[in-house]
């Protein structure tokens, strides 16, 4: 997966945080994105809050492949500490997919 000139992967993952702890949650992952950052094979990030439901986010992360989210920044020791900056926000603990493109559009499909 993953070669020279490939698509870039990108994790997508709900979060559903526990009541009353938004602001506590974001301080955390103002935090724990340098380490995110950091990571071989990281291209972008964003974190996003969901409209019609304030106890939601949408983490969208792309990465070089897959290989650089699973293997590098999960069996990595950086992890651990965003583990333990960010794992005890979630209930029910989200789901992590990764997708790549299909068709591009908009603003001339300037996507990393």
């Amino acid at each position: 997966m993953g070669g020279v000139g490939a698509d870039p992967v990108l994790e997508v993952a709900v979060l559903d945080v526990r009541e009353d702890r938004g602001a506590a949650f974001e301080a955390a992952f103002a935090e724990a994105q340098s380490i995110l950052a950091a990571s071989p094979g990281y291209l972008r990030h964003e974190l996003r809050r969901c409209v019609e439901r304030g106890d939601r986010w949408l983490l969208l992360v792309w990465w070089r492949d897959l290989e650089s989210h699973t293997e590098g920044f999960r069996g990595s020791p950086a992890y651990q500490r965003w583990k333990s900056l960010l794992h005890s926000f979630y209930d029910p603990f989200p789901v992590v997919e990764h997708y790549t493109s299909v068709f591009r559009g908009g603003e001339g499909g300037a996507l990393p």
